[in-house]
Order: C-alpha cells, then structure tokens, then sequence
C-alpha cells in the first residue's frame, strides 16, 4: 500500500473526467468529493473504473451539467427515484449522488432519505475503508476527508464499520455479506468489534433478497482463495442462513476409534485447488457443492466405518433447490454444477482401479464437453494426507487424461452412439416408446463402449436380434 499526501492523490485524479467535473461543479457552485472503492484503489494501487461522486446539493444537476460538457460520447442515466445519475464516457461510470443521511425502519433495507452533510454522507459509509473522500473543488482539489481514520485501517489491513456496527448491520444486513467479501477480496481481517457484531446481527440477513445474497457469494467465489470468505461466514453464523448444506458439513463424527473427516474445511479446499487452476465462476460452484449430499448420506458400518453412498447422486438433487433459493441460473449454468456434482466419483473410481479403455470411453460420454472441467475438479478432491496415496491416484489420473487424449484423437465421440437408434429399434420391433426399446438401446450402447463389437450395422443388428430374442420380441421387418 501506498501513503498519498493530498498533493500525491491530486496528482492521482490529474486526468480530463476529474478536471472537467471539478469545473462543472465550481460553475454551480457546488461542494463535491469522490468517494469510497476508488479513493480506496489509489491507496491499495488497484484499478478502478467505477468512480462514484459525493454532491453536497443536487447529484443529477451536476450530472446534467456533466453530460453537457462532454459532449455526445457521454450517455446520461438519470434516476429520480433514487436522486442518483450516471454518467457513462469512454471506459468510466461515474455515479453522482447528493449527500444524504439515512433512517432505517426494521423491516426493511430500503432507507428513508433526506439531504445532508459530507459528514452525514460519510456516516452512512458501510466500513472505514470506503469512507474517505477527496475533495475536487479547484481549491482544494486532491484534499483528504477522512474522518474515521480508514487510512490507518487500509495500512493495518482492518475491515471496520464507521460507526456501532450492531447499527450498520441491523439497518442493511447486506453489509454483513459485503463485510466477509471485502475482507476476502483484500485479505483483510475483520475487526474484532465487527466480526462479534456479525454474529449478533445474522439473523437480520433474512431480510435481504436471494439476488443480492448471490451477487455477494459471487464474488467471494471469485477471489484467490474462497476458503477465507466462507470461513468468516461460517464463523460469525451467517452460513447455516443462506447456504445451509454446506455449513452442515461443518461436523466430525467418531465411532471408537474412527472418525471421518470435516467435509466442510476438504471442500474448501477442493474450491481453493481448482481456483488457483484459474476456474471460471461454475466450476468453482461445482466444487462447493461437490459434497453437499454427505450429510444425507452418512452411514455407520462397523466393517467399513463411515460411509458416504450416492452422496454424488443425492448432491446433484440438491443443486437446483440451491441454486432457487439464492437466484442463481436455472439453465445449462446449474446443468453444469448438477452434473459435475454427479460424475465427480466416476473418475475417481477409475484411478482406484486399472484404467481402462472401455471404463474411459463411458466417462467421456457421459461427461461430453465437461470432461476436462471435470477432470480438474476430481484432481483437486485428492486432498488426502497420505502422500502415497495421493501420488498414486494422481499418477492415475494422468493415465486417464492421456487415454482422453487418445481416444479424442481417434474421434471416439463421433463414434459414441449407435449407428441404429430408439426410432429404428421401435420400427423393426413394432414397439412404441416403452422400457424394452430403452434396454435393447442400452445394449447397444454397452457393447460399442465396451468396444465388444464394432459401430457397424452389420454386426449390432446381429446383436440387436439376440438382444430382443431373449426379450420375447420378434424382428418385424
């Protein structure tokens, strides 16, 4: 990080947008400062393009006049409603607001407005790190306002409320969410004040939408280690209230002797191992909620210890009742997650034993185009402590991803299906859609897998005619 003076940051805002806002506003004789995440980034040294700007007067006046000076590359939004504006030039968004004081009401995170002070504007900042201003009037253009020291808080990597943080969480519990992504995206720590206050106030967070929930998760899914992020929510209590499936793997069960492993800190880790793999944004999903049926599938056997059966399956029926309830995409997004979450044992299974063709051939079917995000998430599920074992199952599933390879190569998915499919087998067979054509498909599918006999006609109509013979089914044609 580094310490600006103000003649420092006036030198950091010395470009043509800060400029000709600072002229527009002394020509209307308006007070006016840039706030919050940008004056943070020129302190953090990171890149920024959403400016946001204080106006002690009317934030869409200035807005206006703005617009007007730029000329018509600029796009003007105005928002009455809110008493906001945004201007859009080049690559920037600027954000115009009047300074406003806020009074919440209980049920909601919608608050009474009414005009105010740079310091009452200041006052209803969420942390202290997003509470410094700079002034951009020509007088005392490049001059820090900082009132809550966020300065000292940006140097001792602190994540802390302005003022009582039981009040800034209960009047918008969304700022909870934003508190644990901030200190995520930053590597920040949360104060202690602030992180008790957290927990005092997670019940409030039912108030908050399903949508803004999921912006927040987001974006602490997208940081370099998700872990950290979901850790503090589990912590402070607000994890078992927006992702209760998988804080409900936060648990270690012992029988005697045995015990089974957290499987709330191992899928962490699994998120952590694909997103320093540069995962996109769905694979990490897939990798958090890999386990989630585990905790429906737990059993006692005093042979084996504990077991975990068809925890695979029983997740990827839980994914879609997740992805509801926090409004996140019911399209091919959540199909992704759900079938990631279901195949992700298939090649595990086959790095336990040999690797074989046929056993390759199935998981590429089943896995189409997935199949190396899938691969990425099962080679970072190895987690376990013996280092044996994890060599040898990564060694294995270097067999498997060369057999990938190879069979890609040799243009097996074109091969993958059977050149006679459920309309031929109905036609032949004088059957309508019933469960026998589904077996005498799955027959021929097996067989070209399993590479017993060739995608030929010839020789799977042979094995079609035994197939329904044992069925009792007679060849029509």
């Amino acid at each position: 990080m580094k310490i600006l003076t103000d003649r420092e940051l006036a030198a950091a805002l010395d470009r043509d947008i800060f400029h000709t806002i600072s002229e527009a506003a002394d020509s209307m004789g308006l007070e006016c400062y840039v706030v919050g995440g940008y004056v943070r980034d020129l302190f953090l040294e990171r890149p920024s393009s959403d400016i946001d700007i204080v106006v002690v007067g009317s934030g869409i006046s200035l807005a206006t006049e703005l617009k007007r000076r730029l000329g018509r590359k600029a796009r003007l939004s105005v928002f009455r409603n809110f008493g906001t504006a945004q201007v859009k030039w080049r690559e920037l968004e600027v954000e115009f607001v009047g300074a406003r004081r806020e009074s919440y009401s209980h049920d909601s995170r919608k608050p009474a407005v009414e005009d105010g002070t740079l310091e009452d504007d200041q006052n209803r900042r969420d942390f202290t790190i997003n509470a410094m201003a700079v002034c951009l009037n020509a007088d005392r253009f490049g001059e820090l306002v900082d009132p809550f020291y966020g300065i000292e808080d940006l140097e001792d990597g602190i994540i802390r409320t302005p003022l009582d943080p039981d009040i800034t969480f209960s009047d918008d519990p969304l700022r909870m969410m934003r508190c644990v992504r901030f200190a995520a995206q930053l590597s920040f720590m949360i104060d202690d004040e602030t992180f008790d206050a957290l927990g005092r106030n997670a019940a409030r967070i039912k108030i908050v939408s399903g949508e803004r929930i999921k912006d927040e998760l987001n974006k602490i899914m997208m940081t370099a280690a998700p872990s950290r992020g979901f850790v503090d929510l589990q912590r402070c209590g607000l994890l078992p209230l927006i992702l209760p499936e998988l804080a409900a793997l936060d648990i270690v069960e012992r029988r005697g002797e045995r015990a089974h492993k957290n499987n709330f800190y191992h899928t962490l880790e699994v998120t952590d191992n694909v997103s320093r793999q540069g995962a996109g944004l769905w694979l990490r999903w897939a990798a958090l909620m890999h386990d989630i049926g585990k905790t429906r599938c737990k059993r006692w056997d005093p042979q084996q210890g504990w077991t975990f059966h068809n925890h695979n399956f029983v997740g990827a029926k839980m994914v879609p009742q997740v992805f509801r309830r926090l409004a996140l995409p019911l399209d091919a997004k959540m199909k992704y997650v759900q079938k990631l979450v279901d195949l992700h044992m298939r090649p595990i299974a086959i790095a336990d034993d040999e690797v074989t063709d046929s056993a390759v051939r199935r998981l590429m079917n089943d896995a189409g185009d997935d199949i190396d995000d899938l691969m990425t998430l099962c080679e970072a599920d190895i987690t376990s402590k013996n280092e044996a074992r994890k060599r040898l199952f990564l060694e294995n599933f270097r067999t498997v991803r060369e057999k990938l390879a190879d069979l890609k190569e040799k243009d097996y998915k074109r091969l993958l299906q059977p050149c006679i499919d459920g309309n031929e087998i109905m036609r032949l067979f004088g059957l309508p859609p019933c469960r026998e054509v589904g077996l005498l498909k799955q027959a021929l599918k097996d067989a070209v897998l399993d590479n017993s006999v060739p995608n030929e006609r010839e020789p799977l109509m042979r094995l079609l005619v035994e197939k329904a013979g044992e069925m009792g089914l007679v060849c029509k044609n």
